[in-house]
């Protein structure tokens, strides 16, 4: 043990400086942000392959995809939150559409200490961000049931995802506050 300033031993080992691991004063660091997954599944799927005859009798040339990803998020109940990620995959060529996909993959999170303003960008960034490799293999596995090669979609940068959603909506309000 170590002695204070006044003499006296302090059995937390500190020669009387603020003890390690003492409860934080009001107004200091925040309690760290606890996550658990709750649920993890899918919200809604659907898969069309309207053209397969046509497409069977020769590969034909290489398709074009369009792809659209979004992603949302809202609270459930107390430290109970949902999050989901929106995924459309529209194949096309010369003959016509190849397939849609539509998928929505959710999960739900238990979250403990989350402050208000960190709500929306832990559900938009951090939620998906654990998701994403779920709805990857989904999307992948049904493209390739449908006939085709697996849809193997790159990585996301769910933080650029939302840097550039808070952009568009900032440039929609002052385009709409400049017409007033």
């Amino acid at each position: 043990m170590a002695q204070g300033d006044d003499g006296k031993k302090d059995p937390k080992g500190s020669a009387g400086g603020p003890a390690t691991g003492a409860a934080p004063t009001p107004g200091s660091a925040q309690a760290p942000i606890e996550a658990t997954v709750v649920s993890q599944y899918i919200k809604d799927l659907s898969f069309e392959n309207p053209n397969i005859r046509h497409l069977v009798e020769g590969p034909g040339e290489d398709p074009s995809l369009n792809l659209e990803i979004n992603v949302n998020g809202q609270r459930i109940g107390p430290e109970l939150y949902e999050s989901a990620i929106n995924l459309k995959a529209h194949a096309t060529n010369k003959n016509g559409v190849i397939y849609d996909l539509e998928l929505v993959y959710g999960g739900l999170f238990k979250i403990k200490n989350l402050p208000e303003q960190a709500a929306e960008p832990f559900l938009l960034i951090n939620c998906p961000a654990l998701l994403f490799p779920f709805l990857r293999r989904i999307a992948a596995d049904i493209t390739r049931e449908g006939g085709y090669p697996p849809l193997l979609l790159d990585p996301m940068d769910f933080g650029s995802l939302y840097v550039a959603r808070q952009r568009d909506m900032a440039e929609r309000e002052s385009k709409s506050q400049l017409k007033n």
